[in-house]
C-alpha cells in the first residue's frame, strides 16, 4: 500500500507524521519527496549515498542548419523555444525534455545533450527503515521530474510512504498521483483550514481515499473538525500542541521513539486507513 503524506501548506507537519508513521511500522520504505527542501534525514541521521543522476534531455540547435520553420516553437508547449527572425532562442529551465523538437525538425538541425536536474540518495546499511530522497539542483525548477525519478525505487512488497511536498502544484500531483490513500495533515488555525481545503479539492479530483491528522490539535478552534463532520472526512488522529512533542521536534528526535503510546497510535492510524479502505472495495463489490 502506498501512502501519501500532504497538507495544502507549509508547516503544518506533513514531515512529523511521515516519519513518525514510518518508524511505527515494519517493513516500509519512506520517500522524501519535498525535493526542493528534503528534510526527513534531518531526523533520521542516515549515512546517504547517490544512487541516480536525474538527467533531462534538452536541445541543441544548429543555427547554421536552421531555416527557421517554426515548427519547433510552434510544438513546445512550455515556451522552451522562441523563433526571431534570424535565430531559434532556447531557455533551459523551461524545458521538459520531451525530444519533440528533435523529432519534428526537418532540418535535423537539433541535436540533443544532457543537463542534469538533481539526484537521487538512499540511506545505507540495514535499517528496518528503507529510506530514499531526491534532491533538486539549486536553480532548477523541475522538481515533478525528479520525484518521478524517485519513485521508480518503490519495492511493492513493501508499504510505501510519501512525505509530500506543501501546496497543490505540480510537484505535490506527481507525489500523490499514484497512491493508494492520501492523509492531510493540518492545523486548527484559519490559514491551516483555508489551505486544508484546498487539499481537500485536489484529492476528491484525483479520486484518492482520505482522511484527515489534525495537528497542534488545540491551538486554534474547532472549524476543521466541523468541516470534516459535515463533509463526513475521517478524522484519523489529532496531535495535541504539546510541549514535549516541539521540545522532542526542535532535537531532531521523532517522537514515538520518546513518548510511550504515541506507536501504538500511529498504528491505529494504519489500521484505520486499512479499515477505509477495504470498506470502499466492499462499496465497489
Amino acid at each position: 500500500m502506498k501512502i501519501a503524506i500532504a497538507s495544502g501548506k507549509g508547516g503544518t507537519g506533513k514531515t512529523t507524521v511521515s516519519l513518525n508513521l514510518a518508524l511505527a511500522l515494519s517493513n516500509v520504505q519512506l520517500f522524501d519527496c519535498d525535493v526542493e527542501e528534503p528534510n526527513c534525514n534531518l531526523f533520521l541521521g542516515f549515512d546517504l549515498e547517490k544512487v541516480e543522476d536525474v538527467i533531462c534531455s534538452v536541445p541543441v540547435i544548429n543555427q547554421e542548419k536552421c531555416d527557421i520553420c517554426r515548427k519547433c516553437s510552434d510544438f513546445c508547449r512550455y515556451n522552451a523555444l522562441a523563433a526571431l527572425p534570424d535565430k531559434i532562442l532556447f531557455f533551459p529551465s523551461l524545458c521538459h525534455g520531451c525530444g519533440g523538437c528533435t523529432i519534428l525538425c526537418p532540418e535535423k538541425a537539433i541535436l540533443e545533450s544532457q543537463r542534469s536536474l538533481g539526484v537521487i540518495e538512499k540511506a545505507k546499511g540495514g535499517s528496518s527503515l528503507e529510506f530514499y530522497r531526491g534532491l533538486l539542483n539549486i536553480g532548477e525548477t523541475m522538481a515533478s521530474a525528479v520525484i518521478r525519478t524517485l519513485k521508480k525505487y518503490i519495492d511493492d512488497q513493501k508499504t510505501v510512504i510519501f512525505d509530500a511536498p506543501p501546496g497543490t502544484s505540480c510537484p505535490v500531483i506527481a507525489s500523490i498521483g499514484d497512491a493508494d490513500y492520501c492523509v492531510l495533515v493540518t492545523e486548527s488555525t484559519p490559514f491551516g483550514f483555508h489551505d486544508f481545503r484546498l487539499a481537500v479539492d485536489v484529492v476528491r479530483e484525483l479520486k484518492i481515499p482520505f482522511g484527515v491528522i489534525i495537528n497542534r490539535w488545540g491551538l486554534g478552534d474547532s472549524s476543521v473538525e466541523d468541516y470534516c463532520k459535515t463533509k463526513r472526512i475521517p478524522i484519523l488522529l489529532k496531535i495535541p500542541n504539546d510541549r514535549k512533542i516541539a521540545e522532542l521536534y526542535s532535537q531532531g528526535i521523532p517522537f514515538v521513539r520518546k513518548m510511550p503510546g504515541w506507536n501504538e497510535k500511529f498504528l491505529g492510524v494504519f489500521e484505520a486507513i486499512k479499515s477505509q479502505l477495504v470498506g470502499l472495495e466492499d462499496v465497489k463489490i
